[in-house]
């Protein structure tokens, strides 16, 4: 293919922010996930950051920050969440193994910048198609959830 024929790619959204210090920041099983929702925990705050493949429905009291444009807000969501009480701020995408680490990453680097050692960022395993996929217990703790939407994600 000669240069002119070649396709150019736009960079990646994340380009334009530096790396998180930790790429594999802590992980949160779905099962404790619904323990702490079941047993009325009000310490962590769930954030979803799917923005064009947000459909399904969401985990119920998760507040959507599309990963895109969630990295110029990181030091408004510290402060707000910090202000609140929150110990634990846990970040979800579609599977959790792109955006929802990269997030947790950047707010743990966050974190650390402001010498906190009473909060903790976490990335839930398996994001929402884990959630959404492993039964009724989690299903009936989401928002607008449509099994319509997850039943075609399991054919895809």
């Amino acid at each position: 293919m000669s240069s002119k024929e070649e396709v150019q790619t736009a960079p990646a959204w994340h380009a334009a922010y530096p790396a998180p210090s930790n790429p594999d920041p802590p992980g949160l099983s779905r099962s404790q996930l619904l323990q702490g929702i079941r047993q009325g925990r009000k310490d962590f705050v769930l954030v979803d950051l799917r923005r064009t493949d947000h459909e399904g429905g969401s985990i119920r009291g998760s507040i959507n920050l599309p990963a895109q444009s969630l990295y110029p807000s990181i030091r408004t969501l510290y402060d707000l969440v910090s202000a609140a009480g929150v110990e634990h701020v846990v970040f979800y995408c579609g599977s959790s193994r792109g955006r929802g680490p990269r997030a947790a990453g950047w707010f743990e680097d966050h974190i650390r910048l402001r010498g906190d050692g009473s909060m903790k960022s976490w990335v839930l395993l398996e994001g929402i198609k884990g959630w959404a996929g492993a039964g009724s217990d989690f299903t009936r703790l989401m928002d607008e959830y449509d099994e319509k939407v997850w039943q075609q994600t399991k054919k895809d």
